[in-house]
């Protein structure tokens, strides 16, 4: 393979890194301990930015204002509540812009991919309240509707997240 080759593959294997979003993973596991993390960039002047992501990866895509809002959301815990009653996430949104922001967000509990046992569990964030440079703590909850312990839902993510300049 001539040397030509070979850089034409770097190249384009940088190019599918950098568009396939390595910048961050939103999905946590519902077993308490914390896989998400997040990752934002500041600068720009759009002061709502709105996102959804849908799939069973968790991770955001692309670099774009428009998937801010969904970068800055970290998943602490999630799991269901020592009550037994209630299935419920913990978050950090972490605002890096220079503006405060309300953030509103969604997030789903999910079991194993193609597990039709499962019943649909959203839960969700509004007007979080986050200043400019600073992280804010959010809970989000939802009744659960299943007769176990909750062990089926092994995962929750960020299904959606939105911004608005307050």
């Amino acid at each position: 393979m001539k040397i030509r080759h070979v850089r034409a593959i770097a190249v384009f294997g940088i190019a599918v890194v950098a568009l396939t979003g390595a910048r961050g993973s939103h999905g946590g596991s519902c077993g308490g301990s914390s896989h998400g993390s997040s990752s934002s960039s500041s600068g720009g002047s759009n002061h709502n930015d709105s996102s959804t992501s849908s799939g069973s990866t968790g991770s955001v895509t692309g670099g774009s204002s428009a998937h801010k809002a969904e970068r800055d959301v970290r998943i602490d815990e999630c799991g269901l509540d020592a009550s037994g009653k209630n299935l419920t996430a913990k978050i950090t949104v972490t605002n890096s812009d220079s503006l405060a922001y309300k953030y509103d967000v969604s997030l789903q509990f999910k079991g194993n991919l193609g597990d039709t046992k499962v019943n649909l569990a959203i839960a969700k964030v509004e007007d979080l309240q986050v200043q400019p440079g600073a992280s804010a703590p959010g809970n989000a909850s939802t009744p659960y509707t299943g007769s176990g312990d909750g062990s089926e839902y092994k995962k929750c993510e960020v299904i959606s997240a939105s911004r608005t300049a307050s």
